[in-house]
């Protein structure tokens, strides 16, 4: 019997050899088979040895396109360096900073921007559809393995970067160990299948993105990388044209796929697994898509860059634990503590903690940070303070309460955004929800977009049924839509842009 991977790329080795010829990747305009894509990455990971890449150093990645990006986090693991993959929209000021901050060897990208921007601070550079062009010609000869790296489990293998509101992103540094262990653990919850279709609406600059690559080999399914124009008003059509049968989503995919439900009934026959993170999903999305797919499971999840994931509801878990986000991973565990760290008993709100080996190494050169967010309680594996709120009920289920940023005091109350976001999403006619917390110059803010003929006084008048008055932002807004960012998360700061443009005249006018 063969030995359980040990390295990010021993994850796909394992995968092309027990099903060379089924479809590992594909686009709208090319598939790659798991043996293909196995050749693919050793073919690269030679190339940019002899380019001088080796172990430890670090590769940037910025490009749209997922199928060369996914070649090169293969080749970069077959090398021992550390690869980061940005979105292809970071450049300018953000480019510069992680250039500056990760030290990387070469950067990799289809924008000749990205390319200057290299050149000024010193870094190599190369077009990523050169440099995996003739790695993915299958006429090529035989691929040569590059040498040995002397590589070990512990060892680096990825940088995450991570932003606050206000700091500058950081990186989360994963090791080998750790990302197979979160990988494994994850898989164990979900199950993917060989007969799976896995359609991918977002980028692998978003390590939920990032991560269907190693739960597809994991499972040995095919996995469709979409784009964000596919997420769009076309979702549907694309969901059926790949014969999609898992689709991890964020709310703002979901509630689209409810609405273009809603308005297709009998579509999808296919479709048996929706995921979701990132925020929680309405009671009326929830109810639409199980209405339109009695035979879709959905499995709600819980989870942050440095620990990847958390917690997993068992599928339609929240039908029985509603409000709940979660039962920890296999292998891991879950409390959360008061002010003064210490534990608290289930049922009552606290700091959230995550302890096990899918922890991540820390956050690269922040050793401030590190001492603020990780402990080692047991001597063993740190345990993660989240920085987010919740409780854990007798059975061990999470609720989510908020995250440190979605916390603001007003009127002397103190007010969870999320709280007040999930009861707009139970008003009659509300299809999505944001808060936007205090400023200097204005109150928190409600924005809903819904119905025609959705009222945002109704709304607030609704909204005292279901949680206490002083928790109701004084001020609501009707918007056509919520603004995005790539990873299908609401934008805040866009969206914080919009309302201001909004409110100025009336706040001149006092």
């Amino acid at each position: 019997m063969a030995s359980s991977p040990v390295l990010l790329h021993e994850l796909l080795d394992r995968a092309a050899k027990q099903a060379p010829h089924s479809v590992a990747l594909s686009t709208t305009g090319a598939r790659l088979t798991y043996e293909e894509l196995d050749r693919a990455s050793v073919r690269l990971a030679g190339r940019l040895h002899e380019q001088g890449v080796r172990g430890g150093d670090r590769v940037v990645v910025s490009a749209a396109d997922g199928l060369g990006t996914a070649v090169l986090v293969f080749a970069v693991s077959r090398l021992g360096a550390v690869f980061s993959v940005l979105h292809e929209e970071v450049r300018g000021g953000p480019l510069e900073h992680v250039l500056r901050d990760c030290e990387p060897v070469l950067l990799v990208s289809d924008d000749p921007d990205a390319g200057r921007t290299a050149g000024a601070h010193g870094v190599a550079f190369q077009h990523l559809t050169d440099l995996t062009r003739d790695a993915l010609d299958s006429g090529q000869q035989a691929p040569v393995a590059p040498p040995n790296s002397g590589t070990i489990a512990v060892d680096p293998v990825c940088l995450i970067y991570t932003s606050g509101t206000t700091a500058l992103p950081k990186a989360v540094v994963s090791t080998h160990q750790q990302v197979l262990f979160a990988a494994r653990a994850i898989h164990d919850s979900l199950g993917y299948r060989a007969d799976d279709v896995v359609f991918c609406p977002l980028p692998l600059s978003f390590d939920y993105g990032l991560y269907q690559l190693y739960l597809a080999a994991l499972g040995g399914a095919q996995l469709h990388l979409g784009t964000a124009a596919e997420a769009g008003p076309p979702l549907l059509r694309h969901l059926e044209r790949t014969g999609a049968t898992v689709l991890p989503g964020v709310p703002s995919v979901s509630d689209r796929l409810a609405w273009l439900l809603s308005r297709s009934p009998g579509a999808l026959s296919r479709l048996r697994l929706l995921t979701n993170t990132g925020a929680a999903l309405s009671d009326s999305t929830l109810s639409t898509l199980r209405q339109a797919l009695p035979g879709l499971r959905i499995q709600v999840m819980y989870g942050l860059t440095e620990c990847k994931r958390a917690a997993i509801m068992p599928p339609d878990g929240d039908l029985e634990h509603p409000g709940s986000c979660g039962y920890p991973l296999p292998g891991t565990a879950i409390h959360v503590i008061d002010d003064e760290g210490r534990r608290l008993p289930p049922g009552e709100t606290g700091q959230i903690v995550v302890r096990g080996p899918h922890v991540m190494a820390g956050y690269w050169r922040r050793p401030e940070l590190d001492a603020e967010r990780f402990h080692r309680a047991d001597g063993l594996f740190p345990e993660l303070r989240t920085g987010d709120y919740g409780w854990v009920d007798a059975d061990g289920y999470l609720y989510f309460s908020g995250r440190r940023d979605d916390l603001y005091k007003e009127r002397g109350f103190r007010i969870s955004a999320t709280e007040v976001e999930a009861v707009a999403h139970r008003v009659e006619g509300v299809t999505s929800a944001a808060v936007l917390t205090p400023t200097d110059r204005r109150g928190a803010v409600l924005v809903v977009i819904g119905d025609d003929g959705l009222e945002p006084d109704a709304v607030r008048e609704q909204m005292r049924e279901h949680i206490e008055p002083f928790k109701i932002p004084r001020r609501c807004l009707r918007a056509n839509t919520l603004p995005t960012n790539g990873n299908g998360k609401v934008d805040r700061k866009k969206l914080a842009a919009w309302v201001e443009s909004a409110i100025t005249p009336t706040l001149s006018a006092k």
